[in-house]
């Protein structure tokens, strides 16, 4: 039972989803506000924080089974929210649509 002026939780969900979508999406933005791209720098390929520390590098640590702790010991300049961005960033390169003929 509901008290009065009681929203049911099946009508609130909704709205509560909603609301962590968007702060899903605004924390992915302050992420990869971390990535930068200059074409004066490692070739233009994505870097970290406008440092010589390529995305590619913090991912080839990842894949060679180094856990996060490990990676920022290997680049003690890092800090945990610029791996979550360098993973944020490669997902988001790789989720595009691809078409097929």
């Amino acid at each position: 039972m509901h008290s009065p002026g009681e929203v049911p939780e099946s009508h609130n969900s909704g709205a509560n989803t909603e609301f962590l979508i968007q702060i899903r999406m605004a924390l992915m933005s302050h992420l990869l506000e971390r990535i930068t791209i200059n074409p004066e720098q490692c070739s233009g390929r994505p870097c970290i924080r406008g440092m010589r520390i390529r995305v590619t590098d913090v991912l080839e640590l990842f894949a060679a089974g180094l856990s996060a702790e490990q990676v920022l010991k290997e680049l003690p300049d890092l800090e945990p929210e610029d791996l979550h961005a360098c993973l944020s960033f490669a997902a988001r390169r790789l989720d595009h649509p691809v078409v097929v003929p």
